[in-house]
């Protein structure tokens, strides 16, 4: 029988240790910086969130996740000592499904309570900030826009599942589909472009996004509020442990809000205090 060549039996041992190592882990660490280590006996919070919001949760040019939703869940880690949280990132339109599956244990992504979500799961009781939605148009159109009522049989873009998406599904029921809904393919945050050059007429957003998604001025807000937005995390309901995390994170916003470090993150990344 001929000997096994000793280089090949290395090389095989390395394919093999390699692939054990490899466990297709898409979650991303997000230790403040400063050198912190990992906690002690404290239990593992999977946070989902998304990547590709600008100034919200993005990656920034050297592909770190940051924005304001980031930052201040990292400022919520560095408080509650018995958690250790770590980010997950996905398509902000599977987040939630991903919460109902227990893939995370918190969703944080600007979500706004409403009745559809409610009934589903269990958000906390203090908001990280506050807006309202508002329509959007070309900031050279000069039609009359007060309410929905002024966007019957016009396309409206929103985003799949969010809270502007309901606000429109809520109006087409009882309106007969008044409104034709586009929904965006992803989350390419591509209202301007979309808006400005007359693919769709209108947008709703949260009020404080034009200053981020539009530093040009190429769209506008028109009419009244559609509503006013308490931002909220999302848990799991019925869900004692989920419970025990919300009761925490809401204890430690009110200290957030007491010492002026939500108030800074806000004017930070939203370029206005959305804290109060």
């Amino acid at each position: 029988m001929k000997k096994f060549p000793l280089i090949a039996f290395v090389l095989i041992v390395a394919v093999v240790i390699s692939a054990c190592g490899s466990n297709g882990n898409t979650k991303t660490n997000n230790k403040p910086s400063g050198g912190e280590g990992t906690k002690t006996d404290a239990k593992k919070i999977i946070v989902g969130t998304g990547n590709d919001f600008t100034q919200i949760a993005y990656l920034d040019d050297k592909g770190h996740l940051t924005g304001y939703d980031v930052e201040l869940i990292r400022e919520i880690d560095k408080r509650l000592t018995q958690y250790e949280f770590e980010f997950q990132t996905s398509d902000f339109s599977n987040i939630l499904l991903s919460l109902e599956t227990k893939k995370i244990d918190l969703a944080a992504h600007l979500f706004e309570k409403n009745p559809e979500r409610e009934q589903k799961f269990l958000f906390n009781k203090e908001p990280y900030a506050y807006w309202r939605n508002k329509i959007v148009v070309a900031a050279d159109n000069n039609d009359p826009i007060k309410s929905l009522d002024d966007l019957k049989g016009k396309k409206v873009l929103v985003g799949p599942t969010s809270a502007q998406a309901q606000i429109l599904e809520n109006y087409n029921k009882a309106n007969n589909n008044a409104i034709e809904i586009v929904y965006q393919q992803n989350d390419a945050n591509d209202e301007v472009l979309q808006v400005s050059s007359g693919r769709v007429y209108a947008t709703l957003s949260a009020d404080f996004l034009l200053a981020i998604t539009d530093p040009q001025g190429k769209l506008k807000t028109v009419g009244d509020p559609l509503d006013e937005g308490n931002i909220l995390y999302v848990f799991r309901k019925d869900d004692p442990e989920s419970q025990k995390l919300s009761d925490d994170v809401d204890a430690t916003i009110k200290e957030l809000k007491a010492d002026g470090t939500l108030k800074k993150l806000s004017e930070q990344w939203l370029k206005k205090d959305f804290s109060k």
